[in-house]
């Protein structure tokens, strides 16, 4: 996850730096930013195609693994009571789903941290705002994805090497773009560098995100609500970068006092957020580490026609189960 979430904020970086090299194109055919959504828009259906065609659907098919690394990848699966993924759909995980609380916390996270995210439509309109030039600007905008590179990077190093710190390390990372967010409202107009700083500040945030989602998948058990989960997760995240512009009127210019307010409150809300997760999951498994011990899955066994024809019956380990996280007693949430 880890790797992955650094190869995507390169990728966010190298736009930026397209967005650069773009204004530098003169040609008659297209304007440099017909150029731009050109490339990107190439991209995106190169990185789709790759994929599509690549992509393992689950540690059993991964191609660009051994027989020995698929084996231990279904033993960290099994450690982690994750479960290995079934299509099947199964009405009662989506509506446990849909009743589970933390599904509808880590939504209204989604939300409200992507609120803040319209800041990626403004950012030009703000630092040019500071004096700067279109070129100097665009320029400028590069520093955004270096800085959040580095600090997902980090702050991601943090949590795995930290057990259980998840939730404090997101929270942490929020801190600076309240310090941005303060900076931006307070500092004066005159301040060209320090309100440069303060808009660079507000990215350093997108670590908790990162760490959400990853968290989410590793609390979520059971094939059908993870992809129900993520679904819910999702459209918090559109209505959160939907609701974001509306903020950004006219009559707030230039210092745009009320949206700077709002990502701020947003942010604060976030770090609570994550941290009553955190509470919530700690109780649940203090509490499932006092009860008896839940033996319903214990002897599951599935039929199998051997090769002379007869049907023979194999015990099936509760870790490899289609069970959600609260339906086997022996999950434990990472915190």
């Amino acid at each position: 996850m880890a790797s992955t979430n650094h190869s995507l904020l390169s990728i966010f970086s190298f736009d930026e730096w397209n967005s650069f090299g773009t204004l530098h194109i003169r040609t008659t055919s297209f304007e440099p930013w017909q150029w731009l959504m050109i490339i990107t828009g190439a991209l995106t259906l190169l990185t789709a195609l790759a994929f599509w065609f690549l992509f393992p659907d689950s540690p059993t098919t991964a191609w660009f693994l051994t027989m020995e690394e698929r084996a231990k990848a279904i033993r960290r699966i099994k450690e982690n009571q994750t479960g290995v993924e079934n299509k099947q759909f199964k009405k009662d995980q989506m509506i446990e789903a849909f009743t589970d609380p933390k599904t509808w916390l880590f939504a209204l996270f989604s939300a409200l941290d992507n609120v803040p995210n319209s800041l990626t439509n403004q950012r030009q309109i703000i630092v040019a705002s500071f004096g700067f030039s279109l070129l100097q600007t665009t320029l400028l905008s590069c520093v955004d994805g270096v800085i959040e590179i580095i600090t997902i990077w980090v702050g991601i190093s943090i949590a795995s090497r930290i057990p259980n710190s998840r939730a404090y390390v997101g929270a942490i990372f929020m801190v600076p773009n309240l310090l941005g967010v303060f900076m931006m409202n307070f500092l004066p107009w005159s301040n060209q560098i320090g309100l440069l700083f303060a808009e660079w500040l507000t990215g350093v945030g997108t670590t908790g995100f990162v760490l959400a989602l990853a968290w989410l998948s590793s609390v979520t058990s059971g094939h059908t609500k993870k992809v129900t989960v993520n679904a819910i997760m999702l459209s918090a995240y559109c209505v959160g970068n939907a609701a974001g512009p509306f903020m950004w009127q006219a009559q707030y210019k230039p210092r745009n006092h009320v949206p700077w307010i709002i990502i701020g409150v947003c942010y604060l809300l976030c770090m609570i957020l994550l941290l009553v997760l955190r509470f919530i999951m700690n109780k649940e498994n203090k509490r499932r580490d006092a009860e008896t011990r839940d033996t319903t899955y214990d002897e599951i066994y599935v039929e199998r026609k051997n090769s002379d024809g007869s049907i023979g019956k194999i015990r099936v380990d509760k870790e490899y189960l289609d069970l959600t996280d609260i339906q086997n007693r022996d999950f434990r949430y990472v915190l």
